[in-house]
């Protein structure tokens, strides 16, 4: 069954990180604290994504070599024709000392980029290197090579054994980030990027698992809003007001932790009100649609947002640059529906029919 209110929420995630990186543009006063959160727009994508690919494949019926090529299908394309539109805007064979987001045009960063390997470097200019925004995917290319081993080992669980498995990966999550506070040059401090984020992805996987299995029905979307509200205005207050006690510490110190936990509880409850046929209006036909762009309008926004600030500068702090914010999120848009309508649709689409005809 499709989930469409999953994929209308993905606007909203994309939508968030937009507004984080419009700091580098416009920033706006008070704004700035609460958007700041959208950067961990990336972690709900990592949990949504191990959550569909999860739901999708079900029992199985497709070959692993087919998954594959579907996954390359999904992204390749698109990340190909943003990297091309980005070059000429993040790279420059001079580049002036004043435009600190142009790189010096060199191959090898530009080489990784292509075949999403940059996200293996803990090197900036390696791992934001091509279009900034592909990191994710070169993580994400890590994830699907993983998943249809894991999801083996999923599909063997009843109720008991996924709660287990969820219990055990919210808790190497958590282990994970006290080691990394514990000793900052450790080697788990130090894990490369695609490895120490996979446990945002093994939430969506085992939570998709146990919709499978029918458990945490009781769960309803207004709960995972709520939950992510309150620890988002906690967080907010906290580092406003200098809170010290233990419990906002805590938050502050594990907030991207706490906050992929809760991603996971909100993309349940509305799992379970789709398969209820509840009304929901994510699924409305605007939000899907926004839905379905959001894959190009993420690996395009970064490109537009810095071919603005090329020509009209860099806008410092004030209220009137909320005005800044609907051109270029119109602009965006409009770039990411082209390059969804001409070139991730049609040609996932065809690379599919031919993976379903040749490697199924």
């Amino acid at each position: 069954m499709r989930l469409d209110s999953l994929t209308g929420l993905r606007w909203w995630a994309a939508f968030a990180v937009f507004l984080y990186h419009m700091k580098n543009l416009a920033p706006v006063p008070l704004l700035g604290e609460v958007a700041r959160f959208g950067n961990h727009g990336v972690a709900f994508f990592f949990v949504l994504s191990g959550f569909v690919l999860t739901w999708s494949a079900g029992t199985g019926g497709t070959t692993v070599r087919n998954f594959y090529w579907r996954r390359f299908a999904r992204i390749y394309p698109a990340h190909v024709v943003a990297l091309i539109l980005a070059i000429p805007v993040f790279y420059s064979l001079a580049p002036d000392p004043g435009q600190p987001w142009v790189k010096t045009l060199s191959i090898a960063p530009l080489l990784l980029s292509l075949v999403l390997l940059q996200s293996w470097s803990s090197d900036p200019v390696i791992l934001f290197s091509g279009n900034p925004a592909a990191w994710t995917l070169g993580v994400e290319a890590f994830f699907y090579l993983l998943h249809p081993w894991g999801n083996l080992v999923l599909r063997r669980t009843g109720r008991r054994g996924a709660l287990v498995v969820l219990a055990a990966v919210i808790a190497v999550i958590m282990a994970h980030r006290l080691a990394a506070l514990h000793d900052e040059a450790g080697a788990l401090a130090q894990l490369p990027t695609p490895v120490a984020r996979l446990g945002e992805f093994a939430l969506g996987m085992v939570v998709a698992r146990l919709v499978q299995l029918g458990a945490g029905r009781w769960v309803r979307p207004w709960l995972g809003y709520g939950a992510l509200l309150a620890f988002i205005a906690w967080c907010v207050l906290s580092r406003r007001h200098g809170w010290a006690d233990a419990w906002s510490l805590a938050a502050q110190r594990f907030e991207l932790q706490v906050l992929a936990v809760l991603f996971a509880l909100l993309i349940l409850g509305i799992a379970n009100r789709d398969l209820a046929q509840g009304r929901s209006w994510l699924r409305h036909r605007l939000m899907v649609r926004l839905g379905a762009w959001s894959f190009a309008f993420y690996l395009v926004h970064a490109t537009v947002m810095y071919t603005v600030r090329d020509v009209v500068g860099f806008q410092s702090e004030s209220v009137g640059n909320l005005l800044w914010y609907p051109p270029v999120l119109a602009i965006a848009l409009a770039l990411a529906w082209a390059l969804y309508r001409f070139i991730e649709h049609p040609v996932e689409r065809r690379m599919r029919h031919w993976g379903n005809a040749h490697l199924a």
